[in-house]
């Protein structure tokens, strides 16, 4: 009743789970992620069990070749069980118990495994491993998880139909301020298009958490300095001053806190604070 991609960044530095399922909140149970360590998604007849053990594995070391044989031995109901893991090296590798409902297969391969149930066929495999081998290491990382799951979800994906997707990527002090290994974690519940949803909401995220790259940064002064103290003002939040505080006090309203530099404005920051005003304060 699922499909999903489980994979390893290039650089090995982030690890996540993309998933989606004609099942309600299946993002709230099919991924686990560990960084530095690996991710596994369960699925099928989940057994929820396997997340800490699973990653209590990859932190001794074990491969993920031996992570999936040691989880289904003692599972009793290892037949009615899907399982894909990803560790910190090596290949990804998926395992389909053979009470799965049709299609339900998976396919791993250096740093990812992909693996469903219930599934149109065969083909919607293939063209999430397609998807994923056709992405490059300068696509961000869980971009390229979403367009290996939409590549799926358009080949037919689960054949019952949509109903929700989730995301899930870690790496060591990547996340929030530095203080969360946890990169994302993005979920659609209920939904009639839930890997759309999960895109935009993932584009969304990338405009408000994502850091800025230095190589895009302008700097604060002249006109743009003007334009930017204009615009604030007619916002209410700017009426001279200090301009690099009146702006990282509305970014901080607007949650783009985490794009700010001192002195220099991201253009993603400048283009938001354009779509908020109106044009006419650039010569005010």
């Amino acid at each position: 009743m699922t499909f999903s991609i489980v994979a390893r960044s290039a650089d090995g530095r982030l690890h996540g789970v993309a998933v989606a399922s004609k099942f309600l909140a299946a993002g709230a149970y099919v991924p686990a992620a560990e960084a530095d360590m690996g991710a596994l998604a369960t699925q099928a007849y989940v057994n929820l069990a396997y997340r800490p053990q699973g990653l209590a594995l990859l932190r001794t070391g074990l491969s993920a070749a031996e992570v999936v044989a040691a989880l289904v031995a003692t599972d009793e109901g290892r037949a009615q069980r899907q399982l894909g893991v990803v560790g910190a090296t090596g290949d990804g590798v998926t395992y389909t118990g053979a009470e799965c409902h049709d299609w339900a297969g998976g396919q791993g391969g250096p740093g990812w495994a992909v693996q469903g149930n219930i599934l149109a066929g065969p083909h919607v495999l293939d063209a999430m491993r397609d998807a994923w081998l056709a992405g490059t290491e300068e696509q961000r990382f869980a971009e390229r998880l979403v367009a290996a799951l939409h590549a799926g979800d358009r080949a037919g994906g689960d054949r019952r139909g949509r109903q929700s997707a989730g995301l899930l990527v870690v790496g060591k002090g990547a996340g929030y301020g530095g203080t969360t290994d946890v990169v994302v974690d993005l979920r659609v519940d209920d939904h009639p298009d839930p890997v759309t949803e999960l895109a935009r909401l993932l584009s969304v995220h990338v405009m408000l958490f994502e850091r800025p790259d230095p190589d895009t940064l302008l700097d604060l002064a002249g006109d743009l300095a003007d334009e930017v103290g204009a615009r604030l003002a007619a916002a209410g939040q700017f009426s001279g001053g200090d301009l690099d505080h009146a702006l990282a006090s509305w970014a901080g309203i607007e949650n783009l806190e985490e794009r700010m530099v001192p002195g220099r404005i991201d253009p993603v920051v400048l283009a938001h604070l354009r779509s908020t005003t109106p044009d006419e304060v650039r010569l005010a």
